[in-house]
């Protein structure tokens, strides 16, 4: 990795991983290729508008959404900073997958708005969501994080130390069927009281399957709202004649499925890589 100026390493920018950020570099690259052809000045310039809107939404929608904690300006920086591709891990990561601040953000305000003190998130990564979650739920609340990798476990968890909301979080390891269906048994017993709010973003393909426990099971709170991450994945859910990769397949039939489940009601919205809500059909504030 090459040095900067002061000798510190530089760090490779975020590929585009959003439907937004793959929108704008393609519009980039486009506006280079018409103005290498000498397109007439009027078509560049209605390429370049386009161009900018893409571009510049990103950075408007963060100027404009409350700052992140320093705890969570740190786990940014920590998670950026390192090499992933330097270990072994269970599944491969990088930096990308951090949700950020403002998904951290809009996670932040479902806690609120849902009153949530018992949080459920399947795929941790580095923590950025839990730590965001268990910082707005405030003390006594419990977050409970499955993450499959153990080393990326232990990366998190030395920010919840550092951040100083260890006692809110507790971390399972392991892949997130198991972790529900361990749950989903203590719930049963009466073991565990159920979540307020769950927020799935582990394997893309285990969505529908994890979707149905918690339907089935006693793991949901009477009004608990499920919160699913990357439903755009990258746009390759409705982009035609672009590729798909297996993700973008296990998404498109996990949005189909949900549309046509009686059981839920839902709505995908457009944030980052897209977070679609879901709930009980019938579900009604008391």
């Amino acid at each position: 990795m090459p040095d900067g100026p002061s000798g510190a390493h530089t760090l490779p920018a975020p590929r585009p991983v959003t439907p937004t950020t793959v929108l704008a570099a393609e519009l980039i690259e486009l506006c280079d290729r018409l103005a290498d052809a000498g397109v007439a000045d009027d078509v560049l310039a209605a390429a370049r508008r386009s161009r900018d809107l893409a571009t510049g939404l990103d950075e408007y929608v963060a100027a404009c959404t409350s700052p992140e904690t320093s705890e969570l300006a740190g786990l940014t920086r920590r998670t950026q900073g390192h090499d992933w591709d330097a270990d072994a891990h269970t599944v491969p990561l990088e930096q990308e997958m951090l949700s950020g601040h403002v998904e951290g953000r809009f996670l932040e305000f479902l806690v609120h708005m849902a009153g949530a003190r018992r949080i459920l998130e399947l795929g941790m990564f580095t923590g950025y969501s839990a730590l965001a979650m268990a910082q707005a739920a405030g003390p006594g609340a419990r977050v409970v994080a499955s993450e499959i990798d153990a080393r990326v476990a232990a990366f998190a968890q030395e920010s919840f130390a550092e951040a100083g909301v260890a006692d809110r979080i507790d971390v399972l390891v392991g892949p997130a069927d198991d972790t529900l269906r361990e749950l989903a048994g203590h719930a049963e017993r009466g073991g565990i009281e159920p979540f307020d709010l769950v927020f799935i973003d582990a394997d893309k393909a285990g969505y529908g399957r994890y979707l149905d426990r918690l339907l089935e099971s006693s793991l949901l709170a009477p009004h608990a709202v499920i919160a699913v991450d990357n439903t755009l994945m990258q746009g390759q859910p409705y982009r035609d004649g672009t590729p798909v990769t297996e993700n973008g397949r296990a998404i498109a039939a996990f949005n189909a499925a949900v549309a046509d489940d009686d059981r839920v009601e839902q709505v995908l919205v457009p944030i980052r890589d897209g977070v679609t809500l879901i709930r009980r059909a019938g579900t009604r504030s008391s």
